[in-house]
């Protein structure tokens, strides 16, 4: 080749000694690209020999042809399509076999050249991984299938804590797999993970949580715990086979902390008839709502309503959200499940005597016959039903009792409930509403200047649109309780016990000045504490049952 090249600079004559450099430049340029093509090709298990040939074979010949070309700019142009064109094509090849963030000349590889390895490594160091079994999992070397799932778990946690994510859901959509966030309540779609990563993604994160990495049929539940900046941070994987591949669900175990009544965002009016609820000795009040509506929540803030030293407390749930100081926590477990029912677990703490006794979940007639026996024997009752509003509750505990003049003497009143998302104080924007929504939803148009939304895009001082770091830019921070109730009279007992339907016991509801929790739900958005959208969002979902109800 060197000999080719004299032969051509004696044929012309003269050189240039510029073109000389460039030609050299792009030559020793080909030499390493020969080299990376045979390593990369044996790495990622594919014919290294032929790539290295193909790529020597196109860079020799237009060399060759470079050579002999008397423009020399032509020369140069064919010689950079001729090895850019093999170089292309066997990137294309390559990146067809490796996962996503394997893949090289991508937008993300181009970036992460112009960061070091050291740097992106040190990025690593500050977020750890720490098994079932207590033990930290140390950083696997680079470039190995472990370091591929430590990475992809690593992007995974680190965005979810930053979002503040309390569930993450995985579900298989060949070749991807669509995730999903779970923000306040509300699920946030997030870019698809290819699949490979995935797999390299749940083969660490079971063996984190000591489950068989193998088995990909059977639910598996572990637990393990991340620690970023000092904060440790603890998650239960689930995962379930499917016909398409493996589902994950991925859930932050929270330790909820134990909040009074006042902290649930009752009314006035409506903190002041459940306070009150503590000097009565007897009776059955009823906490309603559907699943994940903070039923549980306002269970325990009415039971820690009363003094758990001059008063005996127990409790009979499913499963414990929280632990309850100076509280007797029942739970009805599997090994219940054999050899006795709930209710009758319940008569079992009923013989202890307790002054004050919690029953979550109640699902069945036995059991909210015997609550309802005791409670006419002196002791006071709180009581959690699935129900979507407060006439619901009331139906639904009229059937399970079987003796409409039983239930009504025991009952003190019910409660229904959902959760909204608060609008985030840092970004939420002001904006006058049209009349023809103050008329749908009939708020005086005096009440309702102005209203509140979740903000949109926040522009730097220089333009550039830019995060909320205080929301994360959903808008919304946190969730607040909107609440139905009613408080049950001597009056409306009668009325219970002699209307001979459920739209008869509501009309008569109303005219005790029962609010729906619609218009609840309207009072936070006239105050500006959440949006029009986020409670059309909340409330249509029982639209939505009562559709599904009507077909099926």
């Amino acid at each position: 080749m060197s000999d080719l090249i004299l032969a051509s600079l004696e044929y012309g004559g003269y050189i240039s000694i510029l073109k000389f450099i460039v030609f050299l430049v792009f030559f020793f340029l080909w030499l390493p690209l020969l080299g990376w093509v045979y390593r990369d090709a044996e790495l990622v298990k594919t014919k290294e020999n032929f790539w290295t040939a193909v790529l020597f074979i196109a860079g020799a010949s237009a060399i060759l042809i470079w050579l002999f070309m008397p423009i020399f700019i032509i020369g140069m142009l064919f010689y950079i399509i001729a090895v850019g064109a093999t170089s292309l094509g066997y990137v294309m090849h390559r990146n067809a076999r490796v996962p996503a963030f394997q893949r090289v000349l991508t937008p993300d590889h181009i970036r992460s050249l112009f960061v070091s390895e050291e740097k992106k490594l040190e990025v690593l160091k500050d977020f750890r991984f720490i098994t079932a079994n207590n033990n930290e999992v140390p950083m696997p070397e680079p470039k190995t299938a472990d370091f591929f799932g430590y990475k992809a778990a690593y992007d995974v946690f680190n965005d979810a804590i930053w979002r503040r994510a309390s569930d993450i859901i995985f579900l298989p959509a060949p070749p991807n797999y669509n995730v999903a966030y779970y923000v306040d309540g509300a699920a946030l779609k997030q870019p698809p993970i290819p699949k490979e990563q995935m797999d390299y993604f749940i083969h660490f994160v079971k063996q984190l949580a000591d489950l068989d990495p193998n088995e990909k049929r059977k639910p598996q539940t572990g637990k393990f715990r991340t620690h970023q900046s000092k904060v440790n941070t603890d998650w239960e994987i689930i995962t379930a086979g499917s016909t398409v591949g493996e589902q994950v669900k991925i859930k932050q175990i929270i330790q909820e902390n134990i909040i009074r009544l006042k902290d649930i965002n009752l009314t006035s009016d409506q903190y002041q008839q459940l306070d009150k609820i503590r000097g009565i000795k007897q009776g059955i009040f009823i906490i309603a709502g559907p699943k994940k509506s903070g039923v549980s929540t306002t269970f325990y803030a009415l039971l820690r309503n009363h003094d758990a030293f001059l008063n005996s407390i127990a409790t009979l749930e499913r499963s414990l959200s929280a632990d309850m100081p100076n509280i007797t926590q029942n739970v009805f477990g599997l090994s219940d499940t054999g050899t006795t029912s709930y209710a009758k677990k319940l008569q079992v703490i009923m013989r202890r005597e307790p002054d004050i006794i919690g029953v979550a979940d109640c699902e069945d007639g036995e059991t909210a016959q015997v609550a309802c026996q005791t409670a006419k024997d002196g002791k006071l009752i709180y009581l959690t039903l699935d129900a979507d509003n407060v006439i619901k509750a009331l139906g639904k505990w009229l059937k399970f009792v079987g003796d409409k003049n039983l239930a009504a003497d025991a009952l003190l009143g019910i409660s229904c409930q959902r959760l909204l998302r608060k609008l985030c104080e840092e970004c939420k924007q002001a904006y006058e509403p049209n009349k023809e929504l103050l008329r749908k939803f009939n708020i005086p148009a005096e009440k309702a200047k102005v209203l509140y939304r979740a903000g949109k895009v926040i522009y730097s001082k220089r333009g550039k649109p830019t995060t909320c770091e205080h929301c994360q830019g959903t808008g919304f921070v946190g969730r607040m309780g909107v609440f139905e109730m009613i408080i049950v009279n001597n009056q409306l007992r009668n009325v219970i016990k002699q209307s001979a339907s459920l739209p008869d016991v509501a009309t008569q509801f109303r005219r005790a000045k029962m609010l729906y929790l619609q218009e609840q739900a309207l009072k936070k958005v006239v105050a500006g504490k959440t949006s029009i959208n986020e409670m059309v969002r909340v409330l249509s979902k029982d639209r939505k049952k009562r559709k599904t109800g009507q077909k099926t």
